[in-house]
């Protein structure tokens, strides 16, 4: 499974949040978990979709050839929620 997160830099919950997800990742609580960013701002097509959104947490589903690469968005976890919050939120949909 792969997570990817767009951001931008100088954004304070896009970094918050970063943090949190890189503590998951390092921890290996949610097996084969991985985690890439993509700066809005190096791709328009990126930034006219996210521009007023980020930070945007997406979920990669690798299970079937058909679904491989598809992209499904995950509800915006709160820039208050502990890294144990965002973990078991983010196991409902692992």
């Amino acid at each position: 499974m792969r997570l990817i997160l767009y951001s931008k830099p100088g954004c304070h919950l896009c970094e918050g949040l970063q943090e949190k997800l890189e503590q998951i990742v390092e921890k290996q609580s949610i097996t084969s978990l991985q985690l890439e960013i993509r700066d809005i701002t190096t791709r328009d097509d990126w930034f006219q979709a996210y521009q007023y959104e980020i930070p945007v947490l997406c979920l990669v589903n690798s299970r079937g050839a058909e679904e491989e690469g598809t992209e499904q968005p995950l509800p915006r976890p709160s820039p208050r929620a502990t890294v144990q919050q965002l973990e078991k939120t983010l196991q409902k949909y692992v």
